[in-house]
């Protein structure tokens, strides 16, 4: 099943069914008025969510109509903890390798994660409001899971039980000031605002066969400013599935019903052709395609996001339908905001 969560003027939305096609939306009043709650009491809330899904697919349910994803917030508004790893080695290596820094070994046995701000994620097609466009704007095509309760310890094997739902992210991030706060030592605060999440969440048997063991086998596109820059695989090259991601963080603590985790940004190794490195599926930040400019030039030649730049994000399944809507954003600044939300 597909779950939204509509604008309603209160903080945690109206929860709504969406229908596979993506077509149409049912209210799930009279079973869950948020998706906290559904999170809290899965077992129990979950089934009659998913019968009147199936009944919107069916197009027996009384009371649909038209979904509109500009009526979205975040499928789940706020969350007790959003946690985004860096699952991809691949980008993790370019970063390192355009500042002539090594990969320690340890990144590839133990996942790097960061804990982000969780209080106030940004609707699919909200505007994306920050201060200064001198910070280094920055897009991040990613995918996420929303858990049950994970008990402290859990292997990876175990971790993938817990994983509820499954959408897309755009974990904005401030590229100017990454590296100062990086350097104190506590890692990243002003340098990662608000993230966006796409229109829908899905339970793991929307993916169908493309959910593999902790990794989903679909392309994430990005289109900036119309023009589509990524084509990212983001199953095959990650490094660490969502089990791994899940487990590393709850190695020491419980993990509770409504934790967000991230893949962090999905990245491909390029291919050698005529002594020349292409990378023919693009890339899914643009810190990402300034390494590979960095590395074949001698210096980045593509500047990041600028007031009233657009941001699509969409991963589409084998048949071409969207699976969890579009992230379709414009960057604006905070005296523009009115105007293009």
């Amino acid at each position: 099943m597909k779950l939204a969560t509509y604008k309603d003027g209160s903080r945690d939305g109206q929860l709504v069914v969406v229908a596979r096609d993506l077509g149409l939306a049912h209210y799930a009043t009279g079973i869950a008025d948020k998706l906290q709650q559904v999170l809290d009491d899965w077992g129990f809330v979950s089934p009659q969510l998913q019968d009147l899904s199936e009944q919107l697919d069916a197009g027996r349910a009384r009371h649909a109509f038209p979904f509109e994803p500009a009526r979205c917030m975040a499928p789940l508004p706020r969350a007790y903890q959003w946690a985004d790893g860096s699952a991809y080695i691949n980008h993790v290596e370019l970063l390192r390798k355009a500042r002539n820094a090594e990969v320690p070994e340890s990144f590839y046995t133990d996942p790097l994660m960061y804990q982000g701000g969780s209080d106030d994620f940004i609707g699919p097609c909200d505007a994306v409001v920050l201060p200064s466009e001198a910070m280094g704007i920055d897009f991040e095509a990613e995918l996420a899971v929303i858990t049950g309760d994970v008990k402290m310890g859990v292997t990876p094997e175990q971790a993938l039980e817990g994983i509820r739902l499954m959408m897309i992210a755009n974990d904005v991030s401030l590229r100017h000031l990454v590296a100062a706060e990086l350097a104190k030592g506590f890692g990243f605060l002003q340098s990662k605002p608000a993230t966006a999440f796409g229109p829908v969440a899905v339970t793991l048997d929307e993916l169908g066969a493309a959910w593999d063991h902790g990794r989903a086998n679909l392309v994430l596109q990005s289109t900036w400013n119309g023009r589509k820059v990524g084509m990212c695989e983001a199953g095959p090259e990650m490094t660490f599935h969502f089990g791994q991601l899940i487990a590393h963080l709850a190695r020491t603590r419980n993990v509770r019903a409504g934790s967000i985790i991230g893949s962090g940004t999905v990245s491909n190794r390029g291919l050698e052709q005529g002594g020349r490195t292409e990378w023919p599926k693009g890339y899914s930040c643009i810190a990402e395609k300034r390494c590979i400019e960095t590395l074949q030039d001698g210096k980045p030649g593509t500047g990041f996001m600028r007031y009233g730049d657009t941001i699509r994000i969409e991963a589409k399944g084998k048949d071409g339908a969207s699976i969890f809507g579009a992230i379709d954003q414009v960057i604006a600044a905070p005296e523009e905001s009115g105007k293009t939300q």
